[in-house]
């Protein structure tokens, strides 16, 4: 996918960070065209709001559908404001394209299901419009990038990818859980592929956006996505996690985005010593494996059981005290340790099953 081309637009040139904003939904006439009047005003180039809203189940609100196509026509027209929208369907595309939509994103449920991915994809070939395909519900890479490739083998070109978390059990600080080593990896695999933010729907509340946002700049992604609502006590989806344009403004008035391509001899320096450090560790591992098979080999000449709980326990509990004194957190070293010990286990069991 290296002829990617940038995300362009014939009226916005492409500029580091590219912000779209707009209300979860388009509630009625007066909300949307108030919101983006607002948004507008504040700068802001690109409205985004869903028309047709998947709701996990039946009875919420799903939309207004394909009325709002024409409030989004009176955006563009009143503001100079690009639109945005989200599409689930062949329906959807054809008439989102023919109310002259500038950009379109796809969902989690969606990018999800290749089967329906390879519909929509069929659906956009020969279309040269911006997508972006948010990132699947569950944390699998590979499915996302399947679905941005069934865009690009349909012969699209201007793809994004927004990142808006992934969703898992229980309780937790977010509403979707970052992950951020997954669309750091979507980065390495696919460099020229830009990557939008969406810290509303990772923060599931107004009051992390601003650090999301942050960090997602300082993770070198090229934008955000960001929820904002003229009235957000009022909205009819997602409330707590809209901003007011005001509010919207204000963080996004404070954002620190830094120059990701200047290169300089002093970061070369530390790349490098990195480096060095990165052949020591696996230098370094590479003799504790070999220390493990000798104690697995004893183990057989012995009789002794592979698994020696007191002797783990033992280390976890000595190592995660001794990072902690190197400012390391006790949840980074011992995930790091539980790898090192399946590993070993791992090294040991093939060693009595020879």
């Amino acid at each position: 996918m290296k002829d990617l081309k940038p995300i362009t637009f014939s009226q916005l040139p492409y500029c580091r960070p590219l912000i779209i904003a707009g209300p979860c939904s388009a509630e009625s006439e007066q909300q949307t065209i108030t919101t983006a009047k607002m948004l507008a005003a504040r700068g802001i180039k690109v409205f985004r709001s869903g028309l047709w809203k998947p709701r996990t189940k039946p009875g919420g609100f799903e939309g207004v559908g394909s009325e709002g196509l024409a409030w989004l026509k009176r955006v563009k027209q009143e503001t100079g404001m690009m639109v945005a929208t989200e599409v689930a369907t062949e329906r959807h595309i054809e008439e989102s394209l023919n109310a002259g939509i500038d950009m379109l994103w796809i969902g989690a449920r969606t990018s999800a299901n290749p089967f329906s991915m390879q519909q929509i994809a069929d659906a956009l070939r020969g279309v040269d419009i911006p997508i972006l395909v948010k990132n699947p519900v569950n944390p699998d890479l590979d499915l996302w990038i399947g679905a941005i490739e069934r865009l690009y083998n349909a012969g699209l070109r201007r793809i994004g990818a927004i990142h808006r978390g992934f969703t898992s059990y229980g309780k937790h600080l977010y509403r979707n859980q970052p992950q951020w080593h997954i669309p750091i990896e979507l980065r390495r695999r696919i460099p020229q592929l830009p990557i939008i933010g969406d810290p509303s729907h990772i923060a599931g509340r107004t009051d992390f956006i601003a650090q999301l946002s942050q960090q997602a700049m300082d993770l070198g992604f090229d934008g955000l996505i960001i929820e904002s609502h003229c009235s957000p006590n009022e909205a009819l989806s997602d409330a707590s996690q809209q901003l007011t344009p005001d509010a919207l403004h204000e963080i996004l008035s404070c954002l620190v985005v830094r120059e990701s391509c200047l290169i300089t001899e002093k970061l070369t320096e530390l790349r490098r010593h990195i480096d060095n450090l990165d052949n020591e560790l696996i230098s370094l591992l590479a003799e504790r494996m070999r220390v493990s098979r000798e104690i697995g080999h004893y183990k057989k000449g012995n009789s002794m059981p592979i698994l020696q709980a007191n002797r783990y326990d033992e280390i976890l509990t000595k190592r995660i005290a001794q990072a902690q004194q190197l400012g390391m957190s006790e949840s980074f070293i011992k995930s790091i340790l539980e790898a090192i010990h399946e590993e070993s286990v791992q090294q040991q069991v093939r060693i009595l099953n020879k």
